[in-house]
């Protein structure tokens, strides 16, 4: 049985829904897991954990700042450790881009950080604009405007392949435990 560790970035609600999808993956393979956001997580230390999931939304194309600065903190012990890193976001709604070697958020952030996930995934969101700040709401719908996506400021609409995700459970729950 694995200690494993969920730490995530969210935005609006969705990354912590498909860090809960994958706990349950987890848990019903026997493994204990602790899911934390990244904003509890001050203190935190990843040594204590068996394997490590890191998963980040973007906004404005861009991942958590605080996500990267853990990542940097801690790089000696994700690359020691069974670990996985997956980044949510609309971009991942297209096929040609919803995978780690065609999504192009996924790829700069790798470039910025020292870390080297040997297991990784992209997961496309939802899109949720009654939910969104005027502001949020406007610019949102704008980026949909340019990229072929909804723009009815009333629409919600998920995107998330949910069948993907368990995938990605099933693959963290079969990593080996020990070195990575």
């Amino acid at each position: 049985m694995a200690n494993t560790l969920i730490l995530y970035s969210t935005t609006d609600g969705h990354t912590r829904e498909i860090c809960s999808r994958l706990q349950q993956q987890l848990e019903s393979r026997g493994d204990r897991v602790t899911l934390l956001d990244i904003e509890e997580a001050a203190g935190l230390d990843p040594a204590a954990y068996d394997k490590i999931v890191i998963g980040a939304s973007i906004r404005y194309g861009k991942h958590s700042r605080k996500i990267a600065a853990f990542i940097r903190r801690h790089v000696h012990v994700l690359e020691q450790k069974p670990s996985a890193f997956f980044s949510v976001n609309l971009v991942a709604r297209k096929a040609e881009k919803n995978q780690p070697a065609t999504n192009p958020y996924l790829k700069r952030f790798l470039k910025q950080i020292p870390w080297k996930p040997k297991h990784l995934a992209v997961f496309a969101g939802k899109l949720d604009y009654p939910s969104y700040s005027a502001w949020d709401r406007l610019i949102i719908r704008l980026i949909m405007r340019v990229t072929g996506g909804p723009t009815d400021p009333s629409a919600v609409v998920e995107f998330t392949d949910w069948e993907r995700v368990e995938a990605f459970g099933r693959l963290l729950a079969d990593l080996p435990t020990g070195t990575a």
